[in-house]
């Protein structure tokens, strides 16, 4: 009986022993291409295939109190006996375990090459502490990145991990649900590395526990040409791992050097195309732009090969989730223009995609003619008066808050006395409400000494980019208004317009669309008749009407064909 009953406890501890358990999550975050999907094994027993990269278990339950034997295969094994690397670990009753496979297998090919290993976190957590907040586990596990900092910038929270190294687990952060901007920086928090967005709140992980990994090369091209650094999220349920998106700002560069050298160009971001054939007088889209580092704008001719081709370079660093415009202004050539300030980049923050008020048009003004001088910007269509006063070269003029009217412009000197130029900014012609745009001065006042390179103009980028609009200018009327008491009818007209108040014998009759292009040229011999013209090849839509005789300007006056 005694026999029996020693026998009945020790079957039973026994199986007490085996039912202890320890809940484990397996991460696989080694970058080498010779692991790119492994076989695992637990005591022999294939429990998972074709484990890839950047992918991770479900918690679950392993045998705790005893030696477990993993062994990594390759992803066509037959059994154990293929692993090509093994290890044994004792995990503890009841406790809840990370555990992340990373290093390098192969030989060669990557620079530096820690040996594969598996790194155990044995406080982990499948929930957060507090069910309001959201727990983070962060671990170093990119070879080739050095000692950083983490750095919170979105909400102000400052360094929240300090000094992580290679193979080094940070315990969790215990953070209120929130949409993050994080920053890796170096260890001396004075360079950073790369930004990236955090969206714990879109992502819905209120009450949750996840792991944060480095993952990946800072330079890919010793490694193999393997996988970018970047931040992955591992959930509690597992699956594929979340990339954390690098934090981007907007931004829109536009071409404004006149310099015949640099008519078209080739622009390069961190070494990549970015645009290529970019002409002067043309704008990008806003793009998404790396933002929270510092990233490099080069400039290379139209034919470049590739970015060692630049003939200007910008360091630009952008905040994440601002708007930001870049014109290009100024002079390349040595010689052959004056004055020739340095071909440069003017970058404007706060910019916009659309207005700010519904129906309105936001207008965002930028001097950027290398010879003209300092100007105002006065309306006197329907009198809105000085828009922009005491603007310079380079300079940027806030955004104009406009309603949706067709404005005449003029350009004048500092002292608001001579106008230089008057130009139509047709906004309600060319139902442009709701939008944002950026009108540049363009060109050179005087090209006979800036190697008679484009005339001077304001010129329009939209958000969408591609080919700039140029204002249509609003010719000063200087001969014969006394004589002439001219006028176009019915205006607006449907087919059939009628000139009447002409005097001279003979004169030329030019129509100007909005952008400034002559569409239509018509020869009136006057004979004291009202002469008539036929509009049915023109559009519906706005013109100006410039009346000439004898190549002077009489009159010009706009014309709505319906």
């Amino acid at each position: 009986m005694k026999k029996i009953t020693l026998t009945f406890v020790c079957v039973f501890f026994a199986q007490l022993l085996f039912a202890q358990t320890a809940r484990v999550q397996i991460i696989h975050n080694s970058p080498d291409a010779a692991v790119q999907e492994v076989d695992v094994y637990i005591n022999g027993n294939l429990e998972l295939d074709d484990f890839e990269f950047r992918t991770a278990t479900p918690f679950v339950d392993l045998p705790a109190g005893v030696t477990l034997t993993i062994d990594v295969a390759p992803n066509n094994s037959t059994s154990a006996s293929d692993a090509i690397a093994s290890f044994n670990f004792n995990l503890a009753s009841n406790e809840t375990y990370i555990a992340i496979a990373d290093g390098i297998v192969s030989t060669t090919g990557y620079n530096p090459s820690p040996s594969f290993d598996i790194e155990v976190y044995p406080l982990g957590q499948e929930a957060a502490a507090n069910p309001s907040e959201v727990d983070v586990l962060v671990y170093h596990g990119s070879t080739d990145a050095p000692t950083v900092d983490i750095v919170e910038t979105g909400v102000g929270a400052g360094v929240v991990v300090d000094d992580i190294s290679y193979t080094n687990f940070d315990g969790y952060l215990q953070l209120p649900v929130a949409d993050y901007t994080l920053e890796v920086q170096d260890a001396s928090n004075t360079t950073t590395i790369a930004s990236y967005e955090a969206p714990l709140s879109t992502l819905g992980l209120t009450g949750g526990a996840a792991v944060a990994l480095a993952s990946g090369f800072v330079d890919p091209s010793v490694n193999s040409g393997g996988p970018e650094f970047g931040i992955w999220v591992a959930l509690p349920t597992g699956g594929n791992l979340v990339e954390l998106a690098n934090s981007t700002a907007r931004l829109q560069v536009i071409h404004n050097s006149a310099d015949a050298a640099a008519s078209t160009v080739d622009l390069y971001l961190n070494g990549e195309m970015l645009q290529d054939n970019f002409e002067f007088r043309t704008a990008t889209p806003f793009l998404d732009f790396p933002a929270g580092v510092e990233a490099e704008i080069a400039v290379a001719p139209g034919n470049s090969t590739d970015v060692s081709d630049a003939i200007a370079t910008f360091p630009v660093t952008l905040q994440a989730n601002e708007t930001y415009i870049a014109v290009a202004d100024g002079i390349v050539s040595p010689t052959g223009y004056n004055p020739a300030p340095a071909f440069g980049l003017e970058v404007y923050s706060g910019a916009r995609e659309t207005a700010m008020t519904s129906g309105n048009v936001d207008v965002l003004v930028h001097h950027g003619s290398t010879d003209a001088p300092t100007v105002d910007v006065v309306e006197t269509g329907i009198g809105a008066g000085t828009l922009v006063d005491d603007i310079s070269y380079t300079d940027f003029q806030g955004y104009l808050e406009l309603g949706v009217e067709d404005y005449t412009i003029d350009i004048r000197d500092e002292n608001n006395t001579t106008t230089v130029a008057s130009y139509l900014a047709p906004l309600s012609t060319l139902n442009l409400q709701d939008q944002a745009l950026t009108v540049v001065a363009s060109g050179f006042l005087d090209p006979s000494v800036n190697s008679d390179g484009e005339g001077f103009g304001l010129w329009v980028a939209t958000a969408n980019g591609g080919d700039m609009i140029p204002l249509p200018e609003n010719p000063l009327s200087v001969n014969n208004f006394e004589k002439n008491n001219i006028a176009l009818y019915p205006n607006p007209t449907d087919n059939v317009l009628t000139i009447n108040g002409l005097v001279e014998a003979s004169y030329e009759v030019r129509f100007f669309d909005m952008q400034g292009r002559m569409i239509k040229n018509v020869e009136v011999e006057n004979g004291n008749s009202i002469p008539s013209i036929s509009l049915g090849d023109l559009n519906s839509g706005v013109y100006q009407v410039a009346i000439y005789s004898e190549n002077n300007l009489i009159e010009s006056k706009r014309l709505i064909k319906k």
